[in-house]
């Protein structure tokens, strides 16, 4: 009895005919009794059951498959620049490693009242609603093994906003006098695949651009930036304009610039070959999307 009730636990609920996208515990004690796997029973019983094994199936996870048929060909690459290497050479001191992105759509929260600050025994107050104060984008690049960011406020994103995040870098030293600079990019509209590639690299033949494949942005270092951010500056969001929020983010652009260590980046080739033979193992049939 038992058992069949975790197998059910187990079990994805429209697949079984039952109008749920997922069970709890009340609803699984609903179907045992339907099924007359038992008589009656609880969900607390249930829930006793399933904690045995560690099984929730109200939880849910969302993943993803690499459909690049390169992937694990590229990302190869950008682990290796992580670690100084091109094509299996070590970079030159006068060569570097730039992680570059956009973080689009920051909005200026403006609040009816104003924030309460934190005091004994209660948490900062947040005005739950608020006005709209218009949105921006935030470009940034990391260098990554000087921990350097380079970041700048534009009212949308595109090729001619990311170029200018290109040329701040690009015109300052050490990269204006650099053997090469290599950017590590995703598949961003405003510098994905080759156009990009030939555009950014007539403008400044130093710079190579390295795309990362398709579902890959957790490779790129300048997202660990990016959360850095979100968690330190536009958490809570409550700005009095959007010139506040172009000024604070170049503020902490700043601040964080004093301190900064290069990030303690782990995951290797080695760990990449893994991932990609265990996600090889595990992958079901193909299913084709939707036009």
């Amino acid at each position: 009895m038992v058992v069949q009730v975790k197998a059910l636990a187990c079990e994805i609920p429209a697949r079984l005919g039952i109008p749920l996208s997922r069970f709890s515990t009340s609803e699984l004690a609903r179907e045992a009794v339907a099924r007359g796997i038992v008589a009656s029973i609880s969900g607390a019983t249930v829930w006793r059951w399933l904690s045995a094994d560690a099984l929730k199936p109200w939880q849910h996870r969302s993943w993803i498959f690499p459909r690049d048929p390169d992937f694990e060909t590229k990302a190869a690459l950008v682990l290796d620049l992580y670690q100084r290497l091109w094509e299996g050479r070590p970079l030159r001191p006068d060569e570097y490693v730039i992680s570059a992105d956009e973080k689009t759509s920051l909005q200026a929260r403006i609040r009816l009242h104003p924030t309460q600050p934190p005091a004994s025994g209660q948490a900062m107050r947040l005005e739950h609603e608020y006005k709209r104060g218009g949105a921006l984008a935030y470009l940034a690049a990391w260098d990554v093994h000087r921990a350097k960011v380079f970041g700048r406020c534009e009212q949308t994103t595109g090729i001619e906003p990311f170029g200018r995040l290109v040329e701040q870098v690009m015109t300052q030293e050490p990269y204006a006098s650099a053997h090469r600079v290599f950017w590590i990019l995703d598949n961003g509209s405003s510098h994905r695949g080759k156009a990009a590639i030939k555009r950014l690299q007539a403008r400044w033949p130093k710079l190579k651009v390295v795309h990362l494949p398709v579902h890959a942005s957790w490779l790129n270092q300048i997202e660990i930036y990016f959360s850095i951010i979100q968690r330190k500056v536009l958490t809570p969001n409550d700005f009095a304009s959007l010139t506040a929020v172009e000024e604070r983010l170049l503020s902490f652009e700043k601040r964080f610039g004093e301190v900064a260590q290069p990030f303690e980046w782990k995951f290797t080739r080695a760990d990449l070959a893994a991932l990609m033979a265990k996600l090889t193992n595990d992958q079901p049939e193909p299913l084709a999307l939707c036009a």
